[in-house]
């Protein structure tokens, strides 16, 4: 017998034990069974999980038991990641904390061995929260990022690459993060809008004959500058151009050149051009063979290049003093205050300057060709479709791919340099030494390049890497392409992009058949999350709290949101009950004696009830089947909690409880045997998203009655076939009739406010014969569930009485004795209206463009929601008044 209640706390861990020892987290071995793989989106080793990874770990989940039940060979690969800007930058934050220690005075090797210490230990509680959420993945083909075999992957793939000339080294303008120290790519640089002043300079010309004003907000970098652009059809500066002016402070003599980008509608119309510091300065150094006059170091402070009194200062202390030089030269023409756009490292948080330097770059254009027709194709394909157009407009206009990275943590790039600057790409260092022996005609020393490789590199290689390649392995051959990769949109083109280019170029094939885009968590008012504002919803507090079934039904009903999901304990909680409300109805069943019957077959029940609660179990199955496999996560869960709450407790529990305590010995048989056909099915069903509840009941009812089709665990049973055959259209409308009859009823009750207490008979007054057939035949059952006195057929609808309409029989309420009629109709229309002003009030504010322009887009969907919400109660009210005035005259 079913304890009271559900235990989560012990129960939970038991069962993930006993499931990871069997060994059912691996695929099956049966070489007939269909490959359906998954490869995780390896988590940071940076910590711990947040809600978004339970949610995508959450949805995972939930199509691979879904898969491996359906007898495929499922495999859900996991691992990590080792992040390399994001795990530097914790364990030295760390080491300042402990003693103030720099990486630079360790050395290279002792502070690898530090964050190798930080590995094992984040990782390991990354895969203990995987492990407590449920995750079913296969722990014994574990991977992580910079594990020998993944390594040799990555080697591999940038030597490939070089080879077919798609990486190469240059010298180009790249964000540079200064807190690091290191190359980021466009996509690490978040654009934040600040405060700031525009400078006006006059900058004299050579000839002592006039001057030329250029304006900028980062006045230091005028110490690098090259040129002064102006537009070729402004007839302001024509006479102009090819002339000379002298920057102030360097004396150095710069062109005036006549270049598009200068807009001559802007300021001044004439522009400073640093091709060292400023990516379209850059553009136009390169079309007029400008010199790239580098005036940062690493840190970004001012070198050699620029004047003796500026040497070493901070970038924005030689701002200051640049200001002050140009003002005491009588050369300041004015400043204004400006708001606009400032780059700055989304991991650092510090202003990004362009930088000149040696860096190795992807031909990222040339590689997103062929991953661009293979989603026009439908090789690959977006769920939901939206996001395709994010991929697409992002390869289209992709820039050149920076993969180096001046960190310690991470990948080496596999590159030797020769004595004199040559540089051998080889696999191995033994590799480049045989290719520098050839070269030079002898041994020479070599040194590899200190350089690691953004982390995004290797991480584009996981579908492939992780099943053995380079080595022609049997899970490679077997599982990739994979079939499913789950992900949030916000990487898609980190991620998603790369892995789709890499792996076109380096397997031939699309890495993953589908692609399904997870909504971002924001708690319940829609805000994002963030420790600062201190409305972080931690999962395993959840879990603790509420189970890890109540956290990932939650997850996975609210997943199909197309962009957000508002998450909150309440809802958690809510769902929870869910979990209660299954285990307390499969307790009722073990009380009344409802076991399997050897030999059982659905379709030759003969009651009604049971017929129709099969029909409902058929369409339910059918329903999730399909949502789950089209990875309708969100359709799935609100599919099962209806037909388990609504459908199966709330009226075939309450609607087979005479039955089940009547004297008809054939009739309470076979209703013992559908609850309990009913709850296999249901527990099958429900298993992917609810995993442990289900598995303890499928345990605790085991041994009720014939025997299961097998006996091992519920996450290894077969999932539900249910023919549609079982569908009773007679069954359905004689039970839809009763359900209807006391659902309409209770509403009357409580919209009119009548009281519990109360008793009035319900009249059946219009209605066909065999309508009245049933009726008649359930009266019992209706007067019980409708708290009504009885069932009684008459003619009229008499004075008092309030009548409802369902399935074109007219049924009636009287009521009058039991509600102050007056009172009630005062009540309805002051509710009405009010929720008419308010949502008038919300109308008005949704039809200010201005409002819906300005406003963030969770508050504007927000008002969307409680209008239609409000719309909704009013109608409701505004029937239940029509009623009252009804009886009212």
């Amino acid at each position: 017998m079913l304890e009271k209640t559900f235990d989560p706390k012990s129960t939970e861990p038991r069962l993930y034990a006993s499931w990871e020892a069997s060994g059912a987290f691996a695929p099956s071995d049966n070489p007939g069974a269909e490959p359906f793989s998954i490869v995780m989106p390896p988590p940071n080793v940076t910590g711990s999980l947040h809600i978004g990874h339970a949610l995508n770990s959450t949805l995972q989940d939930v199509l691979i038991r879904f898969e491996r039940m359906r007898g495929k060979a499922a495999l859900w690969l996991p691992g990590t990641d080792h992040a390399g800007i994001a795990t530097q930058m914790v364990v030295e934050r760390q080491l300042a904390q402990d003693g103030n220690i720099n990486r630079r005075e360790m050395g290279r090797a002792a502070f690898l061995a530090k964050v190798w210490e930080w590995k094992a230990e984040s990782g390991g509680k990354i895969v203990h929260q995987l492990r407590k959420l449920g995750a079913s993945c296969d722990w014994s083909r574990e991977r992580f990022t910079l594990d020998d075999g993944f390594s040799q992957g990555v080697r591999k793939a940038f030597v490939t690459l070089y080879n077919e000339g798609l990486i190469y080294r240059d010298k180009r303008l790249v964000n540079w993060d200064p807190h690091f120290q290191t190359a980021i790519s466009d996509l690490e640089v978040e654009q934040r809008e600040v405060d700031g002043q525009l400078w006006h300079f006059a900058y004299p010309l050579a000839d002592r004959s006039g001057e030329i004003v250029v304006a900028t907000t980062r006045p230091e970098t005028m110490l690098g500058d090259a040129a002064v652009a102006v537009y070729p059809d402004d007839e302001r500066y024509k006479h102009l151009v090819g002339k000379q002016v002298i920057l102030p402070i360097v004396e150095r003599m710069i062109p005036i050149v006549a270049d598009a980008y200068a807009d001559p509608e802007k300021g001044s119309g004439a522009v400073k051009i640093t091709p060292a510091h400023h990516f379209d300065d850059f553009q136009v150094g390169t079309r007029h063979d400008l010199p790239m006059i580098n005036i940062f170091d690493e840190f970004a402070r001012i070198n050699e290049n620029a004047p003796q009194a500026y040497r070493g200062l901070d970038r924005f202390a030689a701002r200051k003093k640049v200001v002050e030089a140009v003002q005491d030269l009588g050369l300041l023409r004015g400043t204004e205050t400006v708001r606009h756009v400032v780059p700055h490292g989304d991991r650092s948080g510090v202003v990004v300057e362009p930088f000149l330097t040696d860096q190795w770059f992807v031909n990222a254009e040339v590689l997103a060709q062929a991953a661009i027709k293979a989603v026009v194709e439908g090789d690959t394909v977006f769920l939901p479709k939206q996001w395709e157009k994010t991929y697409l407009d992002w390869m289209r206009n992709i820039q050149p791919w920076t993969i180096s990275r001046q960190l310690w943590w991470g990948h080496r790039v596999p590159a030797w340099f020769g004595p004199d600057g040559v540089i051998f790409v080889e696999e191995t260092e033994d590799g480049a030494r045989d290719q520098a022996r050839a070269h030079y005609g002898r041994d020479v020393p070599l040194a590899q390049d200190e350089d690691v490789l953004d982390t995004w590199f290797s991480s584009a290689l996981w579908p492939f890497s992780t099943l053995g390649w380079p080595e022609n392995t049997t899970d490679l051959e077997r599982f990739f392409p994979t079939n499913t990769l789950i992900t949030g949109f916000d990487i898609i083109p980190f991620w998603v992009a790369r892995m789709m280019m890499q792996g076109l170029q380096l397997m031939g094939r699309v890495p993953f058949k589908r692609v399904f885009i997870n909504a971002l968590v924001r708690d319940a008012s829609g805000a994002k999350m963030s420790k600062s504002k201190g409305n972080v919803l931690d999962p395993l507090a959840l879990v603790d709290e509420f189970g890890a079934d109540a956290l990932r039904f939650t997850l996975t009903a609210m997943s199909g949101a197309a962009r957000d999901i508002k998450l909150s304990r309440q809802r958690v909680e809510g769902y929870r009950n869910l979990g209660t409300k299954l285990w307390n109805a499969t307790r009722f069943a073990q009380l009344n004696d409802c076991a399997r019957e050897a030999g059982f077959s659905p379709d030759r029940t003969m009651m009604p009830l049971n017929r129709w609660i099969i029909g409902e179990m058929v369409r339910t199955a059918k329903t999730v089947t399909i949502a789950l496999a089209d990875c309708g996560f969100a359709e799935a869960a609100d599919m099962l909690y209806r037909f388990i709450w609504n459908v199966f407790c709330d009226w075939y529990i309450e609607m087979i409880k005479p039955t089940l305590s009547g004297a008809d010995i054939a009739a309470r048989d076979e209703a013992r045997a559908v609850t309990a056909w009913v709850l296999d099915i249901t527990f099958k069903l429900l298993h992917p998203v609810m995993p442990f509840l289900t598995e303890e009941l499928w345990a605790k009812t085991s041994d009720l009655g014939a025997p299961r089709e097998q006996q091992d665990f519920l996450m290894t049973a077969s999932w539900p076939q249910l023919a549609e055959s079982l569908i009773d259209p007679a069954a359905d409308v004689e039970i839809g009739l009763i359900i209807d009859a006391i659902s309409e009823g209770r509403s009357v009750r409580q919209e009119l406010n009548v009281p519990p207490s109360a008793r009035p008979p319900l009249l059946v007054v219009d209605a066909s014969e065999r309508q009245r057939r049933t009726l008649k035949a359930s009266a019992p059952l209706v007067a019980q569930l409708l708290r009504v006195s009885d069932v009684r057929f008459v003619s009229v609808v008499p004075a008092g009485a309030v009548s409802y309409v369902i399935a074109g029989a007219t049924l009636a309420l009287p009521v009058a004795e039991f509600i102050e009629l007056t009172a009630e109709r005062a009540r309805l229309a002051k509710e009405i209206g009010n929720l008419g002003a308010e949502a008038e009030k919300l109308f008005r504010k949704l039809s200010n463009e201005d409002f819906v322009a300005r406003a963030p887009e969770q508050v504007v969907e927000d008002s969307r929601e409680r209008l239609a919400e409000t719309k909704i109660a009013k109608s409701k009210l505004e029937a239940a008044l029509a009623r009252l005035l009804a009886v009212l005259h």
